[in-house]
């Protein structure tokens, strides 16, 4: 047995994707699926803001992708949004400040939808729990975690919209948040009736550090595939 680390990568099927949007740009991602078994579940990634460092390979979700197929049968989805770039490539476009974005999100919502990949939820962090927000409340998803979402491009519309749609919404917050703590952002979310507020005590922000890894990779798998929760903190070779 194996103890799991922060640089621990799992066995998985990693591929490469394309993602075309309706504006004509061509996205760049991978999606990593289980290796012997079809997966139970999707998470379609969307990553924090690409002005400040942002991107698919964001640790939290590299983290996602590295494990979670293997430990929880769940197909990890993600892209670089518009101009973003990472070690697996740049996407077309511009950084758009969250509006143009609406296109990579239905992009890759309909990418998913195709490649016949089973019970679409949407994974965002901070911009990409934004995007997620104001974006993603599409018939196809079943449901969003957001993780340290600001709120920032969030109107109480959005908010209204989800609430209509009836689709979970689960929010982790860091209770050293720098743009949302707990108890703001109970206030906001009221108004979404089935939203879940999590305040995850000594966190911030960034979620730097595998005591908070392991604590948003275990409340996303508690929501999507409750089976293999808790997961494992060793592995067998």
């Amino acid at each position: 047995m194996t103890e799991i680390r922060a640089s621990t990568v799992l066995p998985a099927i990693r591929t490469p994707v394309t993602v075309p949007t309706a504006d004509r740009l061509s996205l760049v991602g991978e999606l990593a699926l289980p290796g012997a078994r079809a997966p139970v579940a999707t998470l379609i990634c969307l990553h924090p803001l690409p002005t400040a460092g942002g991107m698919m390979d964001s640790h939290v979700l590299r983290k996602a992708a590295n494990r979670l197929p293997a430990m929880a049968d769940l197909a990890v989805l993600r892209f670089n949004t518009r101009g973003t770039a990472s070690e697996h490539g740049t996407s077309e476009g511009e950084f758009g400040h969250g509006g143009s974005e609406r296109h990579d999100v239905a992009a890759v919502i309909a990418y998913a939808a195709a490649a016949g990949l089973p019970r679409l939820w949407l994974l965002g962090w901070s911009f990409g729990a934004d995007l997620a927000l104001k974006w993603g409340n599409d018939p196809a998803v079943e449901g969003a975690i957001l993780l340290s979402p600001p709120l920032a491009r969030v109107t109480d519309a959005d908010l209204d919209g989800w609430a209509a749609s009836g689709r979970p919404l689960v929010a982790l917050i860091p209770a050293l948040d720098d743009y949302l703590r707990p108890d703001d952002a109970r206030a906001r979310f009221a108004r979404v009736p089935q939203a879940e507020v999590v305040g995850v005590d000594k966190a911030r922000h960034l979620w730097v550090g595998e005591p908070y890894v392991r604590i948003v990779l275990n409340e996303i798998v508690r929501r999507v595939n409750l089976r293999a929760w808790p997961l494992p903190t060793e592995w067998k070779d």
